[in-house]
């Protein structure tokens, strides 16, 4: 059996960039007109977990299948090209299953390709998307991918320490950096804003509105993380790759960087007093492992594999994510959610040679999460199994899973005081229009705790974010992912002193007075404040796009920041309140 090795050519490297968070390239009129049903996995889903993957311009090493039809090497490397940029979200990169059904040779062949190809020409009710049907694949490509997925699964390389550390670069060193803050920039309410298809964050002066910085990162950053002492500004983008922030400097730029892996969603600084800045930690998609850094330069200092046995079936996974990672701030411990195991591992790093791991059985598809107010609580979702995760960080145990919605998509979620059922953590969900409305007193409201106490109705067809504030009065809720592209382009608000009251909903998108575009809004984000709400309107690449922000007070339009640099913004950070994790 010959084998070959082959790098995904640098033409299709747009086409990968264009697929993304919210998978770009199923535009909201096709998604409207698809005439397949999709009961267990919902259009807003599918469109989430279809995004591209990096992993489609790295060499990779494959085993032709004698089996399988006769594939041309140019016919295979396309195949894998599409796999990665629609397939693999779901069905995992070595085609054994994730939210989507596996796809391996065992499977595969049987079923032979022409009933393959009408799977992936017309979809199926369990959720497989019509490919064919919709026009996102042609009636070749469609046969071409019935013979791809009869093939040996290619093999990403794996990802060592060795590896971590040729890519490492100190770029300026902890003794060559400023003592003291040498700009005059309220950095308490600087903004990172993940520019998405450039591969760069702009960090925004939330006082004068002006761009500080447009910092060159990795291929769309997912999330910015603060440092603890409000120092330093971590993001890693999905291809793996970290840029350590210095916002001291006069002006704010890179004096670090990593790359820990070859995907990857998660970025987490030791919160804990004592270790200020002292670590980092980061998760990667693939391979499915977790490194912890130094905090100040990233130099990678330990290396931990994810890999292992669900929490249901008890059998071996080989590629399980890791998806959203957070610190405690009154312990040295990071929480680590493992996306396909179910599992949340509470890592102790007070002695990094001999790191204590405690594991707590979640559920399956763990997502992301965020604290409950008082920080003792940590809720995540665990997507697929449309339950929240409640982890007593005091404890070091499972509180609580909680059922809620169709496919949960918290963000960070939101705190706020009920009216009548105390201090409750809201969601909402890819799959459906509610709002889950979670009790988090145990000690005040025992009879609210760990359940859905009220259940709001929004917009639907996809939320990702949902904000409010310490000091506001409402409920933020965005809908990027809605077919529609009226709802698409505008936001739903509740009154949290009165949610029994419709909610409202805001033009965000005619606020920005764009031109042509897809004007999704997406991720509200309070400034340092709380009087402030900023939303993204996001077009693509080759289209203006703009960030509109809205007094919270009133709900009136504050103003636009317009600016060509702005390309595809889409997550915001504020360095306060990511800082100490306010939402």
């Amino acid at each position: 059996m010959t084998t070959f090795t082959r790098a995904m050519p640098r033409v299709t490297r747009a086409a990968a960039l264009l697929a993304g968070l919210f998978a770009a390239a199923v535009s909201a009129q096709q998604v409207a007109q698809s005439q397949t049903p999709h009961r267990d996995l919902p259009k807003p889903e599918m469109e989430y977990q279809a995004g591209g993957s990096p992993l489609a311009n790295e060499p990779i090493h494959a085993n032709p299948n004698a089996n399988a039809p006769k594939m041309t090497e140019a016919e295979f490397v396309k195949g894998r090209q599409i796999y990665f940029e629609r397939c693999a979200g779901c069905h995992g990169v070595l085609r054994k299953g994730a939210t989507g059904k596996p796809l391996t040779p065992d499977i595969t062949l049987a079923r032979g390709t022409e009933i393959l190809k009408t799977f992936i020409n017309y979809g199926s009710p369990a959720g497989m998307p019509n490919w064919g049907t919709s026009g996102e694949l042609s009636a070749a490509d469609v046969d071409l991918m019935a013979r791809y997925i009869q093939q040996e699964p290619p093999t990403p390389p794996e990802w060592s320490m060795g590896d971590m550390k040729k890519t490492w670069r100190v770029i300026v060193s902890p003794d060559q950096r400023p003592k003291k803050k040498m700009n005059a920039f309220n950095i308490e309410n600087l903004f990172s804003v993940t520019l998405r298809d450039t591969g760069e964050v702009a960090l925004i002066d939330g006082d004068t509105k002006k761009i500080i910085n447009i910092v060159k990162t990795g291929y769309a950053v997912h999330i910015s993380r603060t440092s603890a002492s409000g120092r330093y500004l971590y993001v890693i983008g999905r291809d793996a790759k970290i840029n350590l922030i210095d916002l001291w400097m006069e002006k704010p730029d890179n004096v670090a960087e990593i790359r820990i892996g070859l995907e990857a969603r998660s970025v987490e600084t030791s919160k804990n007093k004592k270790y200020s800045d002292v670590y980092a930690v980061a998760g990667a998609y693939w391979p499915p492992q977790y490194v912890i850094m130094k905090g100040d330069t990233l130099e990678p200092l330990k290396v931990e594999s994810t890999r292992g046995t669900t929490v249901d079936t008890q059998e071996y996974h080989p590629e399980p994510r890791v998806a959203s990672i957070v610190a405690t701030h009154d312990k040295p411990e990071f929480i680590i959610n493992v996306k396909e195991t179910g599992k949340i591992l509470v890592v102790d790093y007070t002695d990094i040679k001999n790191l204590k791991t405690t594991e707590i059985a979640a559920a399956r598809f763990l997502h992301d999460g965020g604290w409950d107010a008082s920080k003792r609580y940590f809720l995540v979702a665990a997507n697929q199994s449309n339950k929240v995760a409640v982890v007593d960080s005091k404890e070091t145990k499972l509180a609580a899973l909680v059922d809620v919605g169709t496919i949960p998509h918290p963000g960070r979620g939101a705190n706020f005081v009920h009216p009548k059922f105390g201090p409750v953590w809201a969601t909402g969900h890819l799959g459906d229009e509610t709002i889950a409305l979670i009790g988090t007193d145990p000690k005040k409201h025992p009879k609210s705790a760990w359940k859905v106490v009220q259940s709001l109705k929004a917009q639907g067809g996809g939320n990702l974010f949902i904000k409010t504030h310490p000091k506001s009065a409402n409920l933020w809720v965005d809908t990027p992912l809605n077919p529609d592209p009226k709802i698409a382009q505008s936001i739903a608000v509740f009154d949290i002193k009165n949610l029994d009251k419709p909610f409202a909903v805001l033009p965000i998108g005619e606020w920005a007075q764009l031109g042509e575009g897809a004007k999704r809004i997406t991720q509200p984000e309070y400034n340092r404040a709380g009087d402030e709400v900023w939303f993204s309107v996001w077009s693509a690449k080759n289209q203006e796009s703009a960030i509109v922000i809205v007094d919270d007070k009133t709900r009136k339009l504050k103003t636009v920041i317009k600016d060509a640099r702005l390309i595809t913004p889409t997550g915001k950070f504020n360095v306060y309140n990511t800082q100490h994790d306010v939402y």
